[in-house]
């Protein structure tokens, strides 16, 4: 079996994991996997959940079923089967899309390479809908043309946000037949029932109070409808067909499937009568997903369809306590965002609150997230600087820093292990930081103290390897390729700061002090050499605008190449 372990290895995880994931995502999707069943009685109901059995991974998470946490345990050892709602392409995804698709993006990272689960994850594309018939009639399009512009939209946001695709995306249009095949399943088992009209309806009262899993309650808000409806809380499998729009054969006539089937559908075609994970925005806990729970037991005749819901909480614009969201005309569109904040900044964003929590949005939030990102590479570069001998300091806390960077592996490891808790992860990550800054305090001039270099290598490579585990690039790629592809600028850099070292260090000299002049009189400098010290501050002002960056301590100086472009190519 593969367990976890408070110290972890990022690229052999990753080995294994893309191994096992590439086979059990070719087996699944081929139907060839099946998901070990429990052989025994279950273990443990509490509020109608069955807790499966299986192979316990050792975290806990918070399961919407149970509205507490429970251990994460999976069907299939080292594979986790993961459905996830994606978008109704009719419109710009905005912040509130992101926001949750890069929380669950970050946990399903963190499951596969921090404690070794591959994760099978299935979205589908909802290409069909009400929303999208209506903005195609209005931009005199094809409802495919414009689904198709918007999905494309959607996957190059995903991309930008840098957002892992799923094993497979999957369009409800593409899944018709299987649609139709699906709800005629329900009908055979009686909790369907087709009108005159041709449409046909799910038969809440033939599930009894087994309706209402998520919400708790048997008596929700129904949908309007068919005025033939036998229950007001019964809702659309298949809409008959109306003048203009798109529409399929059925038994039941022409027509297009309902909202919540295509899910069922489709996360039933792939991953069978059982489902470890079903993810989503918690505004889509009803009615959506109490519906595929419904349709799901009604089609497998199972007492458990779907074993954990996970929910993201809302995205409010700071002062607003409304979601985001393009009904309310109240959105960023993730293009608008990224042409102010980068993608690091806003996954740093993401981290600072728990996933199931609601999160205001503002200039503020974002530059708390920027101030984090900046504070990493801070130390990043001082750590560096050390490393190479540029920074001259204090004997360092060795031996403390070697147990605290043993102690926050371990304190990673157990926060993520708790219902995924990134703000007390990255808070560990950041004591680390904290620490070795501490101990990174410049001083003028040598005091003959021991060296430390190795703790402070040992400390950016597991910095580097847990933010990369989580999404964040702590280097820009783009930007460092085109920086050192020869190598030319770095060494011309390094050379002109080197230069001008010595000559700030020549102009720093002082003074030899006369024969009989007082102990307490300090050494003047050389009055002759002061313009090459003002010309030394004014070489380090005139290239910050350039993207060099000269920090001076004491006699002795160090450098970095910023990622920002300058101002002068921004718009080109």
């Amino acid at each position: 079996m593969w367990t976890y372990m408070t110290t972890f290895s990022p690229f052999l995880l990753k080995i294994r994991n893309d191994y096992v994931f590439f086979r059990a995502t070719q087996l699944v999707l081929r139907g060839r996997l099946q998901i070990s069943r429990p052989r025994t009685s279950l273990t443990r109901v509490r509020n109608n959940w069955i807790q499966p059995l299986g192979h316990d991974t050792g975290l806990k998470t918070y399961n919407s079923l149970t509205k507490q946490k429970e251990p994460l345990i999976l069907a299939q050892e080292g594979i986790a089967t993961w459905y996830s709602c994606g978008p109704t392409v009719y419109d710009h995804a905005h912040l509130g899309h992101a926001c949750s698709y890069v929380r669950f993006d970050i946990i399903q990272r963190v499951l596969s390479r921090v404690f070794g689960v591959s994760v099978i994850h299935v979205m589908v594309i909802t290409d069909i809908d009400d929303k999208i018939i209506r903005r195609a009639i209005e931009e005199s399009i094809s409802p495919t043309v414009l689904a198709r512009m918007y999905e494309e939209e959607f996957k190059n946001d995903m991309l930008a946000l840098k957002v892992l695709p799923p094993a497979v995306y999957l369009r409800v249009t593409e899944n018709i037949p299987q649609i139709v095949a699906f709800i005629e399943g329900i009908m055979r088992n009686g909790h369907a029932y087709a009108t005159k009209q041709g449409d046909v309806y799910f038969d809440i009262r033939s599930i009894g109070d087994r309706y209402g899993k998520l919400m708790g309650a048997s008596d929700l808000a129904s949908e309007p409808g068919d005025t033939e409806k036998r229950d007001s809380r019964d809702f659309a499998l298949w809409k008959a067909s109306k003048p203009q729009e798109p529409s399929w054969s059925s038994p039941w006539g022409k027509g297009r499937p309902g909202w919540h089937i295509e899910c069922s559908t489709i996360a039933s075609s792939v991953f069978g009568s059982q489902l470890d994970i079903h993810s989503g925005g918690i505004d889509l806990a009803f009615p959506h997903h109490e519906n595929e729970i419904a349709q799901c037991e009604a089609y497998h005749q199972c007492g458990q369809w779907g074993n954990y819901f996970l929910h993201s909480g809302h995205l409010h614009l700071k002062g607003s306590a409304e979601k985001m969201s393009k009904s309310l005309k109240n959105f960023i569109t993730i293009k608008d965002f990224l042409g102010s904040y980068s993608a690091n900044e806003f996954r740093m964003f993401c981290l600072l609150t728990k996933y199931r929590s609601a999160i205001d949005y503002s200039d503020t939030s974002m530059n708390e997230a920027r101030s984090f990102l900046a504070t990493i590479a801070a130390f990043n570069h001082d750590a560096k600087a050390y490393m190479r001998g540029q920074l001259q300091c204090q004997a360092v806390q060795e031996e403390a820093l070697w147990e605290l960077l043993a102690q926050t592996k371990s304190s990673f490891v157990q926060a993520l292990a708790d219902d995924f808790d990134t703000p007390r992860a990255v808070n560990a990550i950041m004591t680390l930081i904290y620490q070795g800054n501490r101990n990174l305090q410049p001083i003028t001039k040598p005091d003959g103290s021991p060296r430390s270099p190795a703790v402070f290598g040992a400390i950016l490579a597991y910095i580097r390897d847990v933010f990369e585990v989580l999404g964040i690039d702590l280097v820009d790629i783009k930007e460092a390729h085109s920086v050192n592809c020869s190598g030319t600028l770095e060494n011309v850099v390094e050379q002109l700061a080197r230069f001008r070292t010595e000559v700030r260090a020549f102009a720093l000299s002082v003074e030899d002090v006369p024969p009989g002049v007082p102990s307490h009189v300090r050494p003047r400098p050389h009055p002759d050499r002061v313009p090459l010290l003002k010309a030394c501050d004014k070489l380090r002002k005139d290239l910050a605008p350039l993207g060099v960056h000269i920090k001076d301590r004491g006699t002795n100086s160090t450098w970095e190449i910023s990622q920002k472009r300058p101002a002068y190519q921004q718009d080109k």
